[in-house]
This record gives C-alpha cells, sequence and structure tokens, in this order.
C-alpha cells in the first residue's frame, strides 16, 4: 500500500474561516482518563501545529454548556472508555449538531458492548472465543468455564480490569468489588498479540505486539512495557487474514474514521489460530501508540493523521 494522502475537497469543505475551530474532547469520568488526557494533549499540539484553532475540553457535566459557548466546528473525540466511547458522547453531538470525528452513536455502543460485538462477529464467521456474561460474585464463587478463562468487564477498555485464571488454578479468581456486577468470561486465547488499523476503507498492516507477559494495563502504557514490530513478522497468509477480519469488522459494526482491531495468533496452529479479541473505535492516540506508528510506516505523520482524522469528521455518522 502507498503513502494515505488527505483529500483536498475535504480540507476545502471544512469551514470557511482560515482556521476552522477544532475542539478536542478529552479526560471524562471514565477509568481510561489519564490515556485520555495523555491522547487529548497530543492530538491537540498536533492539530495546533497544522495550523487549526485548538480547545482543549475536560469532558465533564458541563460539557454541554461548554461546547455551546465554544461553537466548535468540529469536536475531536480524544475520550477512551465508558461516556466518551459508548455512544453517549456520539448522541450528544448528533443533539447539537457539531461535527465529530471517528464512528457514531450505534457503531459506538456496539463495539463497547463486548457480548453484543461477538454477537455480530460469529453470526459474520469471524474467529472468536466461547463468551458468557454472569454475576460478578457467582464468578468468585466457581469457575463459570473450565480454566483457562479470563474475565474482564463488558464495556470497558484498554486492558481494566482482566484476571486471568490459569489452567493450574485452584479456585476462581478473587475480584475486585470496584468491577461491575456484570462480567465477561471467556476462553483463553493463547498466542502472540496482532493488531490492526482500518483507516476509513483500508487496512494499514498488521503490528505484533510484544511483551514479557499480559499485554495488561501497565503493558500499554508503561514506558518499556511492550515494544511494537511494525510491519509484523508473520507469514502472508496472517497477515492477509488480520487485514481481511478487521476490515469487514469495521464494515459489519459500521465504524467510520479509524479503528483498531485485536487479535491473538497461536503459530501451532497456522490460520486456525488466529482469534478475532474485539474492536476500538476511539485507540489510543499518541505519537507512539499503535494506529499513527501504522500510519507512519506508511508515510503519514502523527499531525497528518490528526488533519486526516479532524478532515474525515461529520454528523450522523
Amino acid at each position: 500500500m502507498g503513502p494515505v494522502t488527505v483529500s483536498a475537497e475535504r480540507v476545502a469543505g471544512m469551514s470557511s474561516r482560515a482556521s476552522p475551530k477544532v475542539a478536542v474532547l478529552m479526560g471524562g469520568p471514565s477509568a481510561e482518563r489519564e490515556v485520555s488526557l495523555s491522547s487529548g494533549r497530543e492530538c491537540a499540539a498536533a492539530l495546533r501545529a497544522t495550523g487549526y484553532e485548538v480547545a482543549e475540553l475536560d469532558a465533564g457535566p458541563d460539557l454541554v454548556q461548554q461546547l455551546r459557548a465554544l461553537a466548535p466546528d468540529v469536536a475531536f473525540n480524544a475520550l477512551h472508555g465508558r461516556w466518551g466511547e459508548d455512544g453517549c458522547v456520539q448522541g450528544m453531538l448528533e443533539w447539537l449538531r457539531i461535527p465529530y470525528t471517528h464512528s457514531g452513536v450505534l457503531a459506538s455502543a456496539l463495539a463497547m458492548d463486548k457480548a453484543r460485538t461477538k454477537d455480530f462477529f460469529r453470526t459474520a464467521g469471524l474467529p472468536v472465543v466461547d463468551s458468557i456474561l454472569a454475576p460478578r460474585d457467582k464468578i468468585a464463587a466457581a469457575h463459570q468455564l473450565d480454566p483457562p478463562y479470563v474475565v474482564k468487564p463488558n464495556n470497558e477498555g484498554s486492558s481494566v480490569g482482566i484476571y486471568i485464571v490459569h489452567e493450574a488454578a485452584n479456585g476462581p479468581p478473587k475480584l475486585s468489588q470496584d468491577l461491575p456486577d456484570i462480567l465477561m468470561v471467556e476462553t483463553y486465547a493463547p498466542g502472540r498479540e496482532l493488531t490492526t488499523t482500518v483507516m476509513g476503507d483500508r487496512p494499514l498492516g498488521v503490528t505484533d505486539i510484544i511483551t514479557d507477559g499480559w499485554y495488561d494495563y501497565d503493558a500499554k502504557y508503561r514506558p518499556g512495557g511492550s515494544r511494537h514490530e511494525v510491519p509484523a513478522d508473520i507469514p502472508k497468509e496472517i497477515e492477509v487474514l488480520c487485514n481481511a477480519y478487521a476490515l469487514r469488522a469495521h464494515g459489519l459494526l459500521g465504524c467510520r474514521g479509524v479503528s483498531r482491531t485485536d487479535f491473538r495468533w497461536d503459530e501451532t496452529r497456522g490460520s486456525d489460530g488466529l482469534i478475532l479479541l474485539e474492536i476500538n473505535t476511539q485507540p489510543g492516540m499518541t505519537p507512539t501508540s499503535l494506529v499513527p506508528e501504522q500510519a507512519a510506516y506508511h508515510g503519514m505523520d502523527f499531525p497528518a493523521l490528526c488533519r486526516w482524522i479532524t478532515e474525515d469528521a461529520s454528523c450522523d455518522r
């Protein structure tokens, strides 16, 4: 694939102003607040560098009032987790008729609900592992699936609140009472951690995420917690499948802008060992995050990527 280019027509159509005003939505009340603040600050700096007038808004209870006072041309959604990634802020922006980035109300809500997303993927023939939803207290009292399995919130991201129950475990996991009342229990998928970005209507290739252990919150965001191999050193067949599955998942849910689809690949099983884990409609957006790294591999630097996402904004997504 050649370099990704920015559409001149979209640039011309953005606004009659010399410098369109962009509100970068960041922070918010979710468990991923700190990650969102980091993404938002980086995106805001990149957009200023490309000539936009930028305001950084911490998405609190007064967000509607902030947006009405600012009257931006575009809302750049750098929120992660609940409220910002699950259709809630998207619905508010539709109501206010402020063009916004990333996926719309329905796609965001579906992608954030892991169980419903899996139902879509399973029906479409995409490879997913078995899973159930169960009450937290029941999961803590007895195994709900045969080990090894994973316990995680059904509607959080960034590996928040994940427990791995290994095959040799003596009993069920000791779960934090801070977790939601209903959790997902899914069969553990062994193998390498792979991910593919879809940008518009094209996949950007495959990254191999290399860690010493599970790709948990610390591995994602702590310096040195993981390293990314772009492009992944994998067989061509697996690369083609990852790209095809990611593009299909993006289209099935009706995603817009950029999304990132995560996989596990058990290389001892060849193509049968490739499992689709989930799709992210608001992936991390710092210069060293997975999506910007894949875009950079195709010749698009971080400011240009942020500009493309902004120019893709609209209502009725």
